[in-house]
């Protein structure tokens, strides 16, 4: 783990290689619940459970930017965590960058999104 001069630790959660495209994957970097996907080549970083029951959102489906949550069908855009039925709710976003094929993702110094 590293920190930048903004003041989040970026933590290497996974290795570029193994996301695929379209793919949810499910990381705890520093115990937190984040889910994954890989989208038109860019990688997002969200909170891991839905805010409806707690479903595990890396366990849903992925269809273009959009998240099906596997329990109730919740759908979000995972570019944004913006809620499709009422945009002005919105999954947890945390920042993510790409060292030389290794993902990091930004926690600031609590595990928390700054969102």
């Amino acid at each position: 783990m590293k920190s930048d001069m903004e003041g989040k630790d970026w933590v290497h959660v996974l290795d570029e290689a193994d996301m695929p495209e379209g793919n949810l994957v499910a990381v705890y970097p520093l115990g937190v619940n984040i889910a994954m996907a890989r989208f038109m080549g860019k990688f997002y970083a969200f909170e891991g459970k839905c805010f409806h029951m707690g479903c595990p959102l890396a366990s849903g489906t992925l269809e273009g930017s959009i998240l099906t949550c596997p329990c109730h069908d919740w759908r979000f855009d995972i570019r944004t965590g913006e809620f499709i039925a009422a945009a002005e709710l919105r999954l947890a976003m945390y920042p993510m960058r790409n060292e030389n094929g290794k993902l990091l993702i930004g926690m600031n110094s609590k595990g928390e999104s700054d969102e």
